[in-house]
């Protein structure tokens, strides 16, 4: 299963027309599909298909960002848990679910993958919607205690894919100015 269709982003009228036969579609499932990605599917089958699209691809930008640095830390995963039972409210094993499929897509597959689910983001949500969703990936990049440069890239990059200039980038960026590797660099050395 592809993650585009796992989203329910890409049209099933395409994803049928793409696949001449049966078998090819069996190998691509076979090839993609984790038991996690079952478990989390069949978890998202309970929801009305525009909230399960909107949930996964929320999920998996916060992931994006977490793994901006390479590592995806236990602090970045309880604050991706947390906001989605807020956002969500999905029960714990359902968050769990959730959180583990957008870690294990967003590790695995990155790149390309990150603009398209992110500009699919921004085609199913409002705009105080990707708003929330820009203020979650800088809670959920400060998780730790410090959002790196690394991160900070990909915040811009993800604001600009969700349709923010960059002031109003910077307007969210600054609220976090404490948590910026680049500021508590120079801090600690003045305290010195």
């Amino acid at each position: 299963m592809s993650l585009l269709r796992f989203l329910g982003l890409r049209d099933r009228a395409d994803s049928d027309s793409d696949s001449d036969s049966d078998s090819d579609s069996d190998s691509d499932r076979d090839r993609g599909e984790t038991e996690t990605v079952r478990r989390i599917a069949s978890q998202l089958d309970r929801l009305p298909p525009n909230e399960a699209k909107f949930l996964a691809s929320f999920a998996y930008v916060l992931a994006r960002i977490a793994h901006a640095d390479l590592e995806i830390d236990d602090d970045e995963v309880s604050e991706m848990e947390r906001i989605l039972k807020d956002v969500a409210h999905l029960s714990d094993g359902e968050t769990a679910l959730v959180v583990q499929i957008a870690k294990t897509q967003a590790t695995a597959l990155g790149g390309t993958e990150n603009y398209v689910v992110t500009r699919e983001f921004r085609s199913v949500a409002t705009s105080e919607q990707r708003a929330q969703l820009l203020q979650c990936i800088y809670a959920v990049a400060a998780a730790d205690g410090s959002i790196t440069a690394d991160e900070s890239n990909e915040i811009m990059q993800i604001a600009a894919e969700l349709g923010f200039t960059r002031p109003q980038a910077n307007a969210l960026r600054s609220q976090y100015r404490d948590k910026l590797s680049e500021f508590q660099s120079s801090e600690s050395k003045s305290q010195e």
